[in-house]
């Protein structure tokens, strides 16, 4: 989809789930990522009932032509409201929207994983203005200096196979963009967006992001509910899906019965269920371990 007035800049997007829900929840990838790392997502919420859409952004190369891209593309796809789940660089977007259209709201809520506030964090806001001077292989180098090594579980070795592979499709300008965008010198402004309800969702074992970052995140938004997964590392939607759509569903039970719920009415009994079912299936795990 082309929404801008230049024509190299083409939205990716996957649309699933019933198409007369007006207030779907909406995917955006992490530096590395595709709209297709949400799979898993896609698979199971559109089988409770559930429409999402999984994007993948143009070449954007500043963070306020993201977000008039973004509502562009909303307007497009005639979506007045809509709940966000950003990964990492995702999820900073996903703030970034969210505080650009404070005065005509566009977003419902906010599910961030493993994201964060502020860009310094990098401590890469110097080498910011030369991405684009670099060589797609460099860029790509940059990116898995940050996925993890050693050893592994199967399904944490999987995730990461299928994020170089993801990575390994992306051209220079897409990665160049994406890396400016990580790291351009950006912070979120908390008081513009502090009555949007947001979960925080993060894991304890390793990922790029360092302890502070998460701190931060925890500080910004102190009445955030927070998902932690025990594991995961840097893509837990890839390789704890089960676990990430669990605490989806939690997040966005708080609108079922409204006119911003991202489910389909006739669906939510059997997908309660469903939900109760997994709960006590994880409670039953931990009282085993």
């Amino acid at each position: 989809i082309i929404v801008d007035d230049d024509d190299s800049k083409v939205w990716s997007l996957y649309d699933a789930g019933p198409r007369s829900i007006r207030c779907p929840l909406i995917f955006l990838p992490p530096v590395s990522g595709t709209a297709d790392v949400f799979f898993q997502q896609i698979l199971a919420l559109t089988g409770w009932g559930y429409r999402v859409i999984a994007l993948q952004y143009p070449v954007y190369w500043d963070h306020l032509e993201f977000c008039d891209g973004f509502r562009k593309l909303l307007d497009h796809l005639q979506l007045d409201k809509v709940h966000l789940f950003g990964a990492s660089l995702g999820g900073f977007l996903a703030q970034k929207f969210a505080e650009y259209t404070h005065k005509s709201p566009r977003v419902q809520s906010l599910i961030l994983c493993n994201s964060f506030s502020d860009t310094s964090i990098f401590n890469q806001t110097w080498t910011a203005n030369s991405f684009w001077l670099m060589p797609a292989f460099m860029l790509k180098k940059i990116v898995l200096g940050n996925f993890a090594s050693g050893p592994l579980d199967p399904e944490m070795a999987d995730g990461i196979d299928f994020m170089v592979d993801r990575l390994e499709s992306l051209g220079q300008s897409e990665l160049a963009s994406r890396l400016t965008l990580n790291c351009q010198n950006s912070y979120v402004e908390p008081h513009k967006i502090r009555d949007i309800p947001v979960t925080i969702m993060d894991v304890f074992d390793q990922s790029a992001l360092s302890t502070e970052a998460k701190e931060e995140m925890y500080k910004l938004y102190p009445n955030a509910r927070r998902a932690h997964l025990k594991t995961g590392g840097n893509f837990p939607y890839l390789c704890r899906s089960a676990e990430v759509n669990l605490y989806i569903q939690i997040h966005l039970l708080q609108f079922h019965g409204t006119r911003y719920a991202a489910i389909d009415p006739s669906m939510v009994s059997a997908e309660e269920l469903e939900v109760q079912k997994i709960s006590l299936h994880a409670s039953h795990e931990q009282e085993e371990q």
